[in-house]
């Protein structure tokens, strides 16, 4: 018997970034502005990370998905693996050309696109698609803010949320 309702555990859990800055930055401030010396400026970097971490927890969080999605995703050394019950792929982030946003599928979804092969599509709500936050932000110029952004937003047509750069021949 849980004394938390499975809702607001859900919502702890979606924002555990969030609140676990909120703590660190608690400390470092009550550190910063409650003690002298070595342990005053200790505080004030631990308030930094703190703020650090607090935005980074609303980025991801804004980011996850309710879970339960048709599917699960899988990232692994640079590998993106969709297993699906209908398709399924695997897409190297190295091999990655596009990566588009497709609001109008139901439900809305991920495709990746990679030369010579289709596109593989993968829900946002699928099981572990929050782990694609992380992969995604290592694709050289991608505006995390902006894809956040199309999430919340739909439409009714795919949109192109980062192309990999074209090498330029002088």
């Amino acid at each position: 018997m849980s004394l938390v309702r499975p809702e607001a555990r859900a919502a702890m859990w979606r924002w555990r970034e969030v609140l676990a800055g909120a703590g660190v930055l608690a400390v470092g401030l009550w550190w910063a502005l409650g003690t002298a010396g070595l342990l005053q400026w200790l505080g004030g970097a631990l308030a930094l990370a703190g703020g650090a971490l607090i935005a980074a927890g609303i980025q991801r969080a804004r980011f996850r998905g309710t879970g339960g999605g048709p599917g699960v995703v899988l990232v692994d050394e640079g590998r993106i693996t969709y297993l699906g019950p209908f398709t399924g792929g695997t897409v190297a982030l190295a091999d990655l050309t596009a990566l588009r946003l497709d609001p109008a599928a139901r439900p809305p979804h991920w495709l990746l696109d990679q030369p010579g092969q289709p596109a593989l599509a993968v829900p946002l709500a699928a099981e572990g698609a929050d782990a694609l936050f992380d992969a995604f932000a290592t694709l050289p110029g991608i505006r995390t803010e902006r894809m956040l952004a199309e999430m919340r937003r739909g439409g009714d047509h795919p949109v192109v949320i980062w192309q990999a750069p074209t090498a330029r021949l002088h």
